[in-house]
């Protein structure tokens, strides 16, 4: 018994990672669609040819347009979390606050200035219901990373206060890249300034 379930194993491993690898193309195919032409433009029926795969077996992976974006955008978002978390993991005083998250604005717009699709993707965010609320929970994650490492500074301080302060600052953080990828470049590098010099007057204002 424990042989055939070995061999079962062993047969089943390969499909799996098929599946993982034709996931990759696909998503793959789709950023160099909307790198090229944006979200709006991309057809499952491009996406499927040119990750040289069956219609069909695209909507096996991915039921509409929707699930390839919002499959992207919490790319993105994985990617954004892991770098805050590392950004304030060594935080442990007002300056060192000050200078970490002042940083990771710099690096988060960079990120959008970086990547077409990231660009195209937040752009439509107010759009998308669940685009929005991919943006919430990602908000409300990197909040709570936002608050650990404000209550490590800020000793004795009230933490829901802390969390709904630090949720809203990420909050309003997205909401600046979005408006200053949709301006021009002088002005959004402004608006991204001036968020810093709020933000960071907020948090070292205790």
């Amino acid at each position: 018994m424990n042989e055939n379930l070995a061999l079962e194993s062993v047969r089943r491993e390969p499909t799996q990672k098929r599946s993982r690898e034709r996931v990759e193309r696909i998503l793959s195919c789709a950023s160099a669609l909307i790198e090229r032409s944006g979200s709006d433009a991309m057809r499952m029926s491009d996406v499927a040819e040119m990750a040289g795969i069956s219609i069909g077996s695209l909507y096996q992976y991915f039921p509409d347009k929707g699930a390839i974006i919002r499959t992207l955008a919490e790319r993105y978002n994985a990617l954004g979390r892991q770098c805050i978390a590392e950004g304030l993991q060594g935080v442990t005083d007002r300056e060192g606050l000050r200078r970490a998250f002042g940083e990771l604005i710099d690096i988060y717009y960079a990120m959008f200035l970086a990547e077409p699709v990231m660009r195209d993707i937040w752009s439509g965010t107010q759009a998308d219901k669940a685009l929005r609320d991919i943006d919430l929970a990602d908000s409300r994650i990197n909040g709570a990373v936002l608050a650990a490492a404000r209550a490590r500074v800020e000793a004795g301080a009230d933490r829901a206060e802390l969390e709904t302060s630090s949720f809203l600052i990420m909050q309003l953080g997205e909401a600046t890249m979005r408006l200053a990828i949709s301006v021009e470049r002088r002005e959004g590098d402004a608006l991204v300034e001036h968020f810093k010099r709020m933000v960071l007057r907020e948090m070292m204002k205790g």
